[in-house]
């Protein structure tokens, strides 16, 4: 009986033992997990008021250069085409400047005909994405309309001026800058098949100065992944930690139960 008694004792403490072993373990994933996951929406958060202000500021240095190309709007075309020349020339991503008499496009740098500059400075939209002219698209192209009264100007510049301000968020978040119904990211844009997966921490901002918004998420599977890859890091310390307070408690255990014995002992 004694025997029994004995190894369901042992049993117990060694279950106790494990049990004990495991509380760091658990109690610092779970730790680890809820910082994690608030880290992660707090990039979110951060990554497109970011991602506004440095589009922002792209659609600032079109803006000047509209302003400067205003100088020319309502003069003949003839007059003012080489000095628009020269801006775009020192401009590299400007690819053309257009002058606009009310909505109606009549001068520019491009040789490509001028109805999709008229249909747009007409759409009342102040910026948008554009496929370019019908017979040339190749580069995806941003379209800034400036006006004033019965005059305006549009420029015309390479997408890859927005891409190269996405291109500085590169910790696996998916940042889209949405004008109306077309958008780009840093590696693509509307005309792809499927919008890019951005379904965890899914955040978004709006442009107070262009109108446009800026989406923003981790991939679908992306926590999962940051997870297991923070949990191969931080286990084996857990581990440990779990062993050594196991060590602890089973030492006082045996301590404890040695007082007792000796207690029994001399009282016998």
């Amino acid at each position: 009986m004694s025997n029994i008694m004995h190894a369901r004792r042992s049993m117990l403490d060694t279950l106790m033992l494990i049990a004990v072993g495991l509380v760091p373990v658990v109690s610092g994933l779970l730790v680890m997990v809820y910082q994690l996951e608030a880290k992660l929406a707090e990039n979110a958060s951060i990554s497109v008021q970011e991602a506004v202000f440095s589009v922002d500021q792209a659609l600032d240095r079109m803006h000047e250069t509209a302003t400067r190309a205003m100088l020319y709007a309502g003069k003949p075309c003839n007059t003012a085409r080489s000095a628009l020349i020269d801006q775009v020339a020192n401009r590299s991503m400007v690819r053309s400047l257009t002058l606009l008499k009310g909505n109606q496009a009549y001068c520019s740098t491009t040789s490509e005909s001028l109805t999709h500059f008229s249909s747009f400075a007409q759409s009342g939209r102040q910026v948008e994405i554009s496929y370019g002219a019908p017979d040339t698209r190749q580069k995806l192209l941003v379209n800034f309309h400036l006006f004033d009264k019965d005059k305006g100007v549009i420029v015309t510049a390479y997408a890859m001026q927005l891409r190269n301000e996405l291109d500085g968020f590169q910790d696996g978040f998916i940042l889209l800058v949405e004008f109306d119904d077309r958008y780009i990211t840093s590696t693509g844009d509307s005309r792809d098949a499927q919008r890019p997966s951005k379904v965890e921490f899914s955040a978004s901002a709006q442009s107070a100065k262009y109108g446009y918004r800026v989406k923003g998420g981790y991939p679908q599977g992306f926590t999962a992944q940051e997870i297991q890859q923070s949990m191969l890091t931080i286990l084996p310390s857990l581990i440990l930690v779990g062993i050594m307070t196991g060590a602890i408690v089973y030492l006082g255990l045996r301590r404890q139960r040695g007082s007792r014995r000796d207690s029994a002992a001399s009282h016998a």
